[in-house]
């Protein structure tokens, strides 16, 4: 084209300018009219094309801006060169050329040492300044053994823009094989070790192929807050499972807590009489401030607070700093804490005071959830159900060293630390081995019998004269209470025979009334020979205990609590309504005669033999 021709570049105005001196000719208007009746006949093909400097045609059709070359191209007529590969793209690398790595070891090994290697290692490719093997004691050039491969000569490489930010340059798709391979053993691994679990244990075959369903049409589920469409997933905020109870129906009440529905937000609670830990849904601002912006809150705080003092620290800028400043202020507070109460105990005292037990076992209430049946025994629970039994296990007494049990001999159980056959003697220890294995003679025994034996054989005559004595009281309360009862019956039959014949008469009511003081004279009156009664058989006791202060307090308590147990007996045969109270009775705490005592006499249900004792 002509008109780009004629434009030409501010480099050749200049050098034109220098030969000849000259401003140069400007193009007038009728140059400018004749350049364009020229550019319109070719288009119309009244004239030839232009040609280009390698005597190419040039399209006149094509636009303006891409015929016209750039200024610094230098053309002086019409030419596309600049829209043709230029010859820098032609020094580019390829797409599958890149840097060799490692050394070339397709060439035959050298056994002698090169003019011009590296000294070190004996390679033509490096010098020594350069060698990356380990510096040698006698180097290759002196010794000629273990010459190292060159390496490979590397190509230079060109690259584009593409190609310089090309992020698998250089990759070998065949690495990728070894990938699958490692997969495919993991994978056949799994195989063989489920097929062994099968082998060992074939119950297991319906669970893996239930969770092999599973895993089939894992991807087919739809999660709630998802809608599928043909061509896209998309994920929708704010949806609900439909099994759950909606914001709004929490509380039907109209002033309760604003329910949003544009944005499906409810942020107050809307039952504020219950917990927010009662309820299952306490608001949208009680979960915004839970779980760690409590701790954010604090960190902010402390990085005001530290600001204010002089500590150029920021929460979003330096987290890391605050964290560790933070953390140094807590170990420093709580040494400062612990300095302040150690010299208050030393001063005061009073240390004995802060061991004190858990809350757990001071109130006998945890939180930990544990379901008991009816027989006290653990069904559910954080602990496991320990099985216990209901004797006393390990309890050492009366200075044995071994349980009740441990020894046997003649088909009777015994102590093994002396051999004592009874369950309440006191250990002697290898005294008690020693007497029993030299047994002396029935004849001797009569005449020189210990201590012990002739105590025990005292404690079973006065145990038997006591036991003949609280049947012969039983016996005598027994009859005692039949003749009153009788006498009772006696009094009521006589009194419904006169009510009967003075039924007619106006005097029935004072008769009914005589009878109701007198039979409430006769309730006192039993009252007070029941209590005269006991008194007696109190003082009896303590005059026996005066008279015979040799005797053994165990025997006293025993008939101690024989009364009791008659008095109980007693109580248990009345009414309910006609019971009298405990509110006087005197309480304190039991001897260790007492607690013997009421040792022997209690009943033992798991006893074998408690049903021929009854009898």
């Amino acid at each position: 084209m002509v008109s780009s021709g004629s434009r030409l570049p501010l480099s050749m105005l200049l050098q034109t300018k220098e030969a000849t001196d000259e401003e140069p000719r400007k193009a007038s208007r009728e140059d400018w009219r004749k350049a364009k009746e020229l550019e319109e006949a070719r288009k119309a093909g009244n004239a030839p094309a232009a040609v280009d400097e390698e005597g190419r045609d040039i399209n006149p059709h094509i636009p303006q801006y891409i015929s016209s070359a750039p200024w610094y191209y230098n053309t002086a007529g019409p030419t596309l060169k600049h829209q043709r590969p230029q010859d820098e793209d032609k020094q580019l690398s390829g797409i599958d050329e890149w840097y060799k790595r490692g050394v070339d070891t397709s060439k035959a090994l050298v056994t002698k040492y090169r003019k011009g290697a590296c000294e070190n290692c004996g390679a033509m490719t490096h010098k020594r300044v350069d060698c990356m093997e380990r510096p040698r004691k006698v180097g290759a050039k002196f010794s000629a053994k273990q010459i190292a491969h060159d390496e490979f000569i590397q190509p230079t490489i060109v690259s584009d823009y593409d190609g310089k930010r090309d992020r698998w340059a250089g990759y070998d798709p065949a690495n990728h094989r070894e990938i699958v391979e490692e997969y495919l053993k993991i994978e056949q691994a799994k195989r063989e070790l489920r097929a062994q679990k099968l082998k060992e244990n074939p119950d297991l075959a319906e669970e893996q192929d239930e969770e092999g369903d599973e895993d089939r049409y894992v991807d087919e589920v739809d999660m709630p807050g998802t809608k599928v469409d043909s061509k896209q997933r998309i994920t929708v905020r704010n949806l609900r499972i439909r099994e759950d109870t909606a914001k709004y129906l929490r509380n039907l009440d109209p002033n309760s807590a604003y329910y949003d529905p544009k944005t499906r937000s409810m942020r107050d609670n809307p039952t504020p009489l219950l917990k927010p830990e009662e309820t299952e849904f306490a608001g949208e601002n009680f979960v915004r401030y839970s779980g760690d912006i409590q701790k954010h809150a604090q960190a902010q705080l402390f990085a005001w607070e530290a600001y204010g003092k002089g500590v150029d620290v920021h929460v979003l800028a330096e987290p890391t700093k605050l964290e560790l400043l933070q953390k140094e202020y807590e170990t420093k507070k709580s040494q400062f804490k612990d300095e302040v109460k150690n010299k208050v105990l030393e001063q005061y005292g009073g240390e004995e005071h802060l061991a004190v037990p858990p809350k757990a076992l001071l109130l006998a209430q945890t939180e930990n959830y544990v379901e008991y049946s009816r027989y006290g025994k653990i069904i559910k629970g954080q602990d496991k159900p320990i099985i216990r039994s209901r004797f006393e296990e390990d309890v050492y007494i009366n200075n044995h060293t071994t349980v009740w049990g441990s020894y046997w001999n003649n088909g009777c159980w015994g102590f093994k630390c002396c051999e004592s056959m009874i369950k309440n003697s006191y250990c002697v220890g290898e005294n008690g081995k020693s007497a029993t294995t030299t047994k002396p003679s029935t004849e001797t025994l009569e005449t020189s019998q210990p201590a012990a034996a002739a105590a025990i054989s005292q404690f079973t005559k006065e145990f038997a004269e006591s036991r003949t004595k609280a049947t012969e009281v039983a016996v005598e309360a027994g009859e005692k209470q039949s003749q009153i009862a009788a006498s009772s019956e006696t009094e009521e039959a006589g009194r419904d025979d006169s009510s009967d014949s003075k039924s007619d008469s106006n005097s029935e009511q004072e008769d009914s009334k005589r009878d109701r003081k007198e039979s409430k004279k006769s309730k006192k009156k039993r009252k007070k020979e029941k209590k005269r009664q006991q008194r007696r058989e109190e003082k009896k006791l303590r005059k026996a205990a005066e008279k015979n202060p040799e005797k053994d307090k165990l025997q006293l308590a025993l008939e101690a609590e024989e009364q009791s147990q008659r008095r109980a007996a007693d109580l248990l045969r009345q009414d309910e309504r006609k019971r009298p109270y405990n509110s006087m009775y005197d309480v304190k705490a039991p001897t260790e005669e007492e607690i013997e005592a009421y040792m022997l006499k209690r009943r033992r249900e798991e006893d074998p033999m408690l049903a021929f004792m009854n009898k």
